[in-house]
């Protein structure tokens, strides 16, 4: 039985990915990327990069840039529905590995307040349409329940005592593991911590080629005494916009490299599947999602 399954859990998963071309992938981007609407201005968002690194030099922990990342984040932007159901739950985790996560109700909530305001905005539809015509969800209910659990279903990642992390928490709001910064790919999350005087802010190593946003960073620094040697972020993008762009990466190439194209510029999306514990009939719990920089 457990076999059958098995190869029942495959077959669907491959199915998915072969109702779905790179071409298509990159088309329905673009269309996600015109349609982000809530996306930040360059009058809303202005951010202070400064210094450019090397890869080589990324794990050097060297602070090299004496200003915030973030100059200016307009209030306007940040009280826009989906902005505020994003803030609304990036305080709901304790971030430290091994520590059991405890979902009130309220926080489940707020999850299911995030995830129909997404479902609300432009991005949202036509992510749900596309899905819905290559017959991978029959209904939006569905699919909504199914993005609870691949990003919110909790597992543990101290070898399976404690619920402990999902893929929400790795991908939005950050982790400590071992002694280091792990996941963190959310820039509301970095922008806050760094105004609370959490974060402080070292460098970059990446900066793509967009001359609006979002853009795309590949940032070095340190998370309330951890250190991140390269995390990558989406910045100056829609809440809803992350969420659909990993969202359909996962479910058409999950746990391998899925490429974008976002204004006529291809982006690698790097998931991972999580693969210890599952969630259905056998449906895996997205581990990370993050755009890949070099």
């Amino acid at each position: 039985m457990k076999i059958i399954l098995f190869l029942t859990i495959t077959l669907i998963s491959q199915g998915y990915s072969a109702r779905v071309s790179d071409a298509e992938i990159k088309s329905l981007s673009e269309t996600l990327y015109k349609l982000d609407h809530n996306r930040a201005t360059a009058s809303e968002l202005v951010i202070d990069p400064q210094t450019l690194i090397s890869s080589s030099e990324t794990g050097s922990e060297d602070d090299q840039s004496s200003r915030p990342l973030f100059k200016q984040v307009s209030s306007t932007l940040l009280s826009k529905p989906t902005y505020q159901a994003l803030l609304n739950l990036l305080d709901n985790y304790r971030r430290v590995s091994g520590e059991a996560e405890d979902v009130t109700s309220q926080e489940e909530q707020e999850q299911d307040t995030f995830l129909q305001e997404a479902m609300n905005t432009d991005v949202g539809r036509e992510l749900y349409n596309f899905l819905h015509s290559k017959g991978i969800y029959s209904s939006q209910s569905e699919f909504i329940q199914d993005l609870k659990m691949m990003w919110f279903g909790l597992y543990s990642r101290s070898k399976g005592k404690k619920l402990d992390s999902s893929g929400f928490e790795h991908t939005f709001a950050g982790e400590i593991k071992k002694g280091k910064v792990s996941g963190f790919h959310n820039w509301l999350q970095f922008y806050l911590n760094e105004k609370e005087g959490l974060l402080n802010y070292y460098s970059h190593s990446f900066n793509g080629p967009w001359t609006t946003y979002p853009d795309v960073l590949g940032m070095q620094f340190e998370w309330d005494g951890y250190f991140k040697e390269v995390g990558s972020a989406f910045i100056g993008s829609s809440p809803e916009f992350d969420l659909a762009i990993y969202s359909l990466c996962y479910i058409t190439r999950p746990g391998k490299k899925c490429y974008v194209s976002l204004g006529g510029n291809t982006l690698g999306i790097q998931t991972y599947t999580w693969e210890n514990s599952s969630y259905g009939d056998g449906k895996k719990y997205i581990a990370s999602a993050y755009p890949a920089s070099p």
